[in-house]
């Protein structure tokens, strides 16, 4: 063997093994730590894992199911007032937490499901959105050029339309449904990821990392999946985080509308919009629902703060 393949050996060696090549593993370890160390990241982790702790046992933890009419079962009628028996209610009458809806339906049953299906709305949507928006900006940042004009101007053309008003017009052609709900959000939400992971990966593509890959003899799909973006995904995640509370809302929004889910499917926006026009003589149906939208956003919006902060290298974190 050559001195100059032997040199060559023991730099790869060397950088293989020093991790001079963006290993992103220490990085994300310390994020979690300061995450864990974050007042707003830790409020927003907790409302989050109680969320996924009512949706994984909500069958256990309702007292009925979700789509169990009580008529000729308990003594109630539609839209009865929230009686809870450790409040004063009188013990002759069976509990509703949150009252009766207007299909003589648990109200508490309904909303503790309507978790499951919320989360799932915001995950799926979010998680498509991030699939292809992180391939289709990974690869124009990359290699640039005409791939990185057609790409981003196509990202533009969705972005030149309001984002509702677009998942509108999509269902309205699809027909209305909590599959097609997803997929229009899914559609404009992916340029916002495009974008992100553009302008990520064409500062990480500039590293000395990057260039010492490709002295290295290492092909552009290695380059880009496995040293360029794993360094690149840090404004990603804190984007996703914060994109799944925008997700719920937007599919709230839709099946409000009553182009979202549909009945009987308990579903927080279409349990509001069923209900909207009773503020004032059951305002629990409205209530109970918009609270649950207000806690949800608010636990994925502080915990995407918190990784802001614990991902962000220019604040000092002691």
């Amino acid at each position: 063997m050559s001195a100059l393949s032997r040199a060559s050996a023991q730099y790869s060696e060397k950088i293989d093994t020093e991790g001079l090549l963006g290993d992103p593993k220490p990085m994300w370890r310390q994020a979690i730590s300061r995450l864990l160390a974050i007042r707003s990241g830790q409020i927003g982790l907790v409302i989050i894992l109680i969320l996924l702790f009512i949706a994984a046992f909500a069958d256990v933890i309702s007292p009925y199911n979700p789509q169990q009419v009580l008529i000729g079962v308990e003594q109630v009628k539609k839209r009865d007032a929230p009686c809870v028996h450790f409040l004063g209610c009188d013990t002759a009458k069976p509990q509703h937490i949150m009252g009766i809806d207007g299909n003589v339906r648990d109200e508490y049953s309904r909303v503790l499901h309507g978790t499951r299906v919320s989360l799932t709305i915001g995950l799926t949507t979010v998680s498509a959105a991030l699939l292809f928006g992180v391939f289709f900006g990974a690869v124009s940042g990359y290699f640039g050029g005409w791939i990185d004009m057609i790409i981003m101007r196509l990202m533009d053309v969705i972005l030149g339309f309001p984002s509702l008003l677009l998942a509108i017009a999509i269902v309205a052609v699809l027909g209305p449904g909590i599959q097609n709900a997803l997929l229009a959000i899914s559609i404009v939400t992916l340029p916002q990821y495009a974008r992100v992971t553009r302008a990520s990966v064409l500062s990480v593509k500039e590293l000395d990392f990057v260039a010492a890959s490709k002295v290295m003899g290492a092909s552009h799909r290695h380059i880009l999946f496995f040293r360029v973006l794993p360094n690149a995904m840090t404004p990603i995640v804190v984007l996703a985080t914060l994109g799944i509370a925008t997700a719920i809302l937007d599919a709230a929004g839709l099946s409000f509308l009553g182009l979202g889910a549909q009945p009987p499917m308990p579903e927080w926006g279409t349990m509001l919009g069923s209900e909207r026009n009773q503020i004032f003589s059951a305002p629990h149906l409205v209530f109970f629902p918009g609270i649950a939208i207000m806690i949800t956003v608010l636990g994925f919006n502080l915990l995407g703060d918190g990784l802001r902060d614990a991902l962000d290298p220019r604040l000092n974190h002691s």
